[in-house]
């Protein structure tokens, strides 16, 4: 990121963020996800965001992404408990409202959930899926420091194949807190959307 990044801050997401999210259900910012959800899915998943932000028993944050000057929710970003190829490991996502995009947000607030995640001291890796289709995801994920680790499949929807990059963040270990490297030495192997 370069000095006209402009600065955000990630908040716990509220019962307050229910016209965020519906906002951030505009087929723009889906066409990569299976297209908008309707009002009763999207009511749901804004109960799943609002208990996983309250929940204290580690299995993750959803945050609302906030505009450091102004005060203005600009998107969402969270990190959540994934099973991964044998493992348990921490999955990310975001979303940017359209009239921020292109600014560098994605990118700042992808920095502070990694902190998060880190802090959180559970899970070793965070890992992020985006379509092989969307571009500026991609490129939040190579600009945040993930690794690629491949493509692989998904289906999200349920039903709806997904054709994903792999990309993932090495946390540190658990344990110590701090970032060492991974002791096989080669990425290409992984032990472990929106939630």
């Amino acid at each position: 990121m370069d000095d006209a990044t402009p600065v955000v801050r990630i908040e716990p997401w509220s019962d307050d963020d229910f016209e965020l999210l519906r906002a951030l259900n505009a087929p723009e910012l889906t066409a990569h996800l299976g297209g908008p959800e309707p009002e009763a899915k999207l009511t749901e998943r804004h109960r799943r965001y609002v208990a996983l932000s309250a929940d204290g028993s580690g299995a993750g944050r959803m945050y609302r992404v906030v505009l450091t000057d102004g005060g203005e929710p600009v998107g969402s970003i969270g990190f959540w408990e994934k099973s991964w190829r044998g493992g348990k490991v921490w999955e990310t996502g975001w979303s940017v409202l359209p009239g921020f995009q292109g600014r560098g947000i994605a990118t700042a607030a992808t920095l502070a959930v990694v902190e998060e995640a880190r802090a959180a001291s559970e899970h070793r890796h965070l890992h992020a899926f985006p379509s092989v289709d969307n571009l500026p995801s991609n490129a939040v994920c190579r600009k945040a420091g993930f690794t690629l680790l491949g493509e692989c499949d998904f289906e999200y929807p349920p039903g709806t194949p997904l054709r994903s990059n792999d990309w993932r963040l090495d946390l540190g270990d658990p344990e110590s807190g701090g970032a060492e490297p991974d002791p096989r030495g080669d990425d290409r192997f992984v032990t472990g959307g929106r939630p």
